[in-house]
This record gives structure tokens, C-alpha cells and sequence, in this order.
């Protein structure tokens, strides 16, 4: 069976348009995909080596990412691991006690489910499983203007969050996810995936509030980010001394 892959980290905008100012101009991101999703659209960014960041934008008058929004403004919405079979997972998941929510199996190209963030360490996790249709280029792909002469793509690492527990993050990311543990040059649990660009980095705090924290990247230029959260994207990058690979 086909190992599971970490495929993308995905942040929630109200629009689109406002991402390549940060994602374009900033991080050098190349467009990749842009695609209508019943309640919403989303658009795809890739960088050095892989990495791959996606953009929620909602349309319609509601649904779940008017109130993601409406509750937390900006900022990482989920993360999205390609599994060679959704039910495999889904019942894997269910035994170690998680609840399965948002199935829906009605495309046989893109089949998916999720684990609601209450379970999940405070984020949305997607399992996706493809069957072709999905990495193909949009046939009418216009990207959000961006600036005319962008620098060089950063290198996107992954995603950096915080668990209350290395037993409740083991359990999430290593026994039901299958990632490859590491410990990390701070004390974090490393969660790595064959084929994938991408890890997770876990800080442990029991006192503190789970969910992501950062977007790591490295970059060989400088890049002008403030230290908390970017403004248009409601996400923190932080900068990290580590190989992308």
C-alpha cells in the first residue's frame, strides 16, 4: 500500500487576492492551481523542494469558512495528508477514538474526511485519497496579480503546532497518521512522511491552548516577516535553521 503523504498546509482568507502580496512578493511562491469548491475556492502556491501552501477562500452567503472566519479571522484552517484509502484510515482513526466528520465520497477522484479540531489538537486534519484528476494543471488558471518581478521561493518546511502531550500528539501524528518521529533541536517532536517535502514540528505545553503556531520555512535570502502574526494572512512564519529535506 502507497505510504500516507503530508500534501499541503491550507490558511483561510476572505480573499484570495490578498495572499500573493505575502505568499508572491515576500516568499517567491510559484501559482499552481486554482479551483471552485462547492462553498468555497482555493488556490495552491508551491516552493523549494515542494512545499505547497493553499488558500480558502469562501463564496456564497455561509458556510463553514464564513464562520471559521467570523470566529478566528485569518489564519491556518488545516492540514491535508493523501491516504491510498480513505476507509482504511477513517476506521484506524475511529479505533484510537477519534470521530469522523465531513465524509464525502461522492467524487471518485477526490474522496475525503476529516477530523474536527476539538479531537484533533486544535486543527482541521483532511484525508484525502486522489485517484488521478487532482494534480493536473487548471485548464483556465489565472493567478491573483502579483508583483512583476518576484524573488527567489523560499523553502516551506512545515507546519509548527502545539499538543498539550507527546502521548496526544503520538497518538494523532505517529499511530494513526503513520508519521516517522524525530526529536527536534528545541525539545519538539519531529513528524516526518516518506515523499513528502513537508513536516510537523509539536511543541509540548500542557498550559497553553493546542493548534498551529507557525508556518517554518528557510530561506538563503533575507525576508522581511514580522515576528507575530503577517497581517494579510493572519499566520506567523518563522524562520528555522534546518534543512528542507
Amino acid at each position: 500500500m502507497p505510504p500516507i503523504r503530508l500534501d499541503h498546509i491550507a490558511i483561510a482568507l476572505p480573499r484570495i487576492a490578498d495572499a500573493p502580496s505575502v505568499l508572491v512578493a515576500v516568499l517567491g511562491g510559484v501559482p499552481e492551481r486554482m479551483r471552485p469548491a462547492g462553498a468555497f475556492r482555493w488556490a495552491s502556491w508551491t516552493y523549494v523542494g515542494g512545499g505547497r501552501i493553499e488558500i480558502l477562500e469562501p463564496t456564497g452567503a455561509d458556510g463553514f469558512l464564513h464562520r471559521f472566519l467570523a470566529a478566528h479571522g485569518p489564519g491556518v484552517h488545516h492540514v491535508t495528508f493523501k491516504v491510498p484509502d480513505l476507509d482504511w484510515i477513517c476506521r484506524r482513526a475511529e479505533r484510537h477514538g477519534y470521530g469522523i466528520v465531513g465524509r464525502d465520497e461522492s467524487d471518485p477522484t477526490w474522496k475525503e474526511a476529516f477530523l474536527h479540531p476539538k479531537q484533533a489538537l486544535g486543527i482541521v486534519v483532511q484525508f484525502a485519497e486522489s485517484v488521478g484528476g487532482d494534480d493536473e494543471p487548471s485548464a483556465h488558471w489565472q493567478p491573483p496579480p502579483g508583483p512583476p518581478d518576484p524573488p527567489a521561493p523560499v523553502a516551506i518546511v512545515g507546519l509548527r503546532l502545539r499538543a498539550h502531550s507527546r502521548e496526544r500528539a503520538r497518538r494523532q501524528w505517529e499511530t494513526v497518521l503513520e508519521g516517522r518521529p524525530s526529536e527536534g533541536p528545541e525539545g519538539e517532536l519531529i513528524y516526518r512522511w516518506p515523499d513528502s517535502p513537508m513536516r510537523l514540528a509539536i511543541e509540548i505545553d500542557p498550559t497553553r491552548d493546542e493548534g498551529p503556531l507557525a508556518i517554518d520555512l528557510v530561506s538563503d535570502r533575507a525576508i522581511a516577516l514580522p515576528d507575530g502574526p503577517h497581517p494579510a494572512l493572519g499566520t506567523v512564519f518563522r524562520r528555522v535553521r534546518v534543512s528542507p529535506a
